[in-house]
């Protein structure tokens, strides 16, 4: 998985709605999980830059 939802995360909820697989799960801070394909939607929607290549 290239991607990971750092600390910076404010649960705003942008990533889930770019998400086409649904591999974002929801908590304090985010976190992508197996199911994630990779497209990088969710770094391009993330306003805060918390989502990284990992």
């Amino acid at each position: 998985m290239p991607y990971k939802i750092t600390e910076d995360c404010l649960a705003c909820g942008n990533c889930l709605d770019a998400c086409p697989t649904e591999a974002i799960e929801e908590g304090d801070v985010y976190r992508i999980t197996a199911d994630c394909a990779e497209c990088g939607l969710c770094v391009d929607e993330c306003p805060h830059g918390a989502i990284v290549e990992e």
